[in-house]
């Protein structure tokens, strides 16, 4: 295939992977295939509707490495679900009447796509397979190479999401200023609520980052300097249950003797747990139209805090969350290996006409491929039965 223009777009929510991963695809095709004309879609599958373009000129490939300093995306995002007819109309995206999907195919034809590159989630992807099947049912070739992108590590099959690893170090950073303010006051309970709503794969690493800090690091000789003091109490995900009652009681020991206690929640843990104890107590379960419990609104950490405060005899409560801290960082060492090596996969793919998602898959021994698009679903749960995670919970003394 003669492939002429390559564009790239970026969707759903940021995480430390979309500049770097922009950059890298910018820098990998001026490489191999300078010649190619690159331009980007602003603010997602919205840019794509609109047909607003940002044009990849000399210049931008000259300062493209620049980008890898910097968290966020440098071509913008929206949260915008192309089958989502009536939120595409409401937000002027398309006229009533219309369908979405067929007008960004058409935006695609009318720039003379031949390679689109998505870097998103599972929704991100699968609309954009959704496209380029739309496409060739009109006579139109497009050849879609997605990235994986999601700080909550969730997209089946797929090993390791790009940006994953770095907000879990930056969630560990930001957790380390928020315990200092133990020092603030007697009996001190702090909650880190750490984002994943469905999967507790980020607050566990978090946490695993924060307690290897703590581990590594001298302490002087004083009460408030104990490592004990500054290290994770609790971990709680969404896939683990647990006994509120006994925990209590094993965290009340920890108050006792430390004089604070620390905790990393994910925003989605003890939702079991938690519509029993409000049901017990006549409260009612906001649900939304499809009888899903709405977690915005009974906010886990705030209700963690407000259950535990009595039973720990804490004198003062802090919740604090570290999401949109952790998913805006530039990538880190870590994630910038594993997104040049699917940035050169992802390429390579693509200039051959191979679609699907790039990334290693666990259905195939982790190897690095281009993953079918039928096989990217979301919702991945987090194994809770891995020896790092079920080490980390010995240490802490939380069976």
């Amino acid at each position: 295939m003669a492939v002429t223009t390559v564009a790239m777009l970026t969707a759903g929510g940021i995480a430390p992977c979309l500049s770097s991963a922009v950059a890298g695809l910018i820098e990998r095709y001026t490489e191999v295939a300078p010649d190619i004309r690159i331009i980007a879609y602003r603010n997602g599958y919205a840019g794509l509707l609109t047909g607003e373009i940002l044009e990849v000129t000399d210049k931008v490939r000259a300062t493209a490495n620049r980008l890898h300093a910097f968290g966020g995306s440098p071509i913008g995002n929206s949260r915008v679900k192309l089958t989502n007819v009536e939120d595409c109309v409401k937000r002027g995206l398309v006229e009533p009447g219309q369908d979405p999907l067929k007008i960004a195919a058409e935006q695609l034809s009318r720039d003379g796509v031949d390679i689109l590159h998505t870097i998103g989630g599972d929704d991100t992807n699968t609309a954009a397979a959704e496209l380029a099947e739309y496409l060739g049912e009109h006579g139109s070739k497009l050849t879609v190479v997605g990235l994986p992108k999601t700080i909550d590590n969730d997209v089946i099959p797929i090993r390791q999401s790009l940006g994953a690893w770095t907000a879990a170090e930056h969630g560990a950073a930001y957790a380390r200023n928020i315990i200092a303010e133990h020092t603030s006051n007697p009996r001190m309970l702090i909650v880190h609520e750490v984002m994943g709503r469905n999967c507790g794969w980020l607050t566990a690493a978090t946490a695993l980052a924060h307690h290897q800090w703590v581990q590594s690091t001298p302490f002087a000789e004083w009460l408030e300097d104990s490592s004990e003091r500054w290290d994770v109490h609790g971990v709680y995900v969404p896939e683990r249950p647990f006994d509120i009652a006994g925990e209590s009681k094993r965290l009340r020991s920890i108050m006792d003797r430390l004089d604070g206690v620390n905790l990393f929640i994910s925003e989605g843990a003890g939702l079991t747990e938690i519509v029993a104890a409000m049901e017990e107590a006549g409260e009612e379960i906001p649900r939304d139209p499809f009888g899903h419990v709405q977690l915005d609104k009974i906010n886990p950490g705030q209700w963690f805090a407000k259950r535990l405060a009595d039973e720990l005899g804490a004198e003062k409560v802090l919740v604090q969350k570290s999401g949109y801290f952790s998913r805006s960082a530039p990538a880190n060492g870590a994630d910038l290996e594993l997104i040049r090596a699917c940035i050169a996969h992802a390429v390579d793919a693509a200039l051959r006409g191979e679609a699907g998602v790039v990334g290693q898959d666990e259905e195939r021994d982790d190897e690095l491929r281009v993953i079918e698009f039928d096989r990217i679903e979301g919702g991945k749960a987090f194994d809770v039965s891995l020896p790092w995670f079920t080490e980390l919970l010995q240490e802490l003394g939380q069976q």
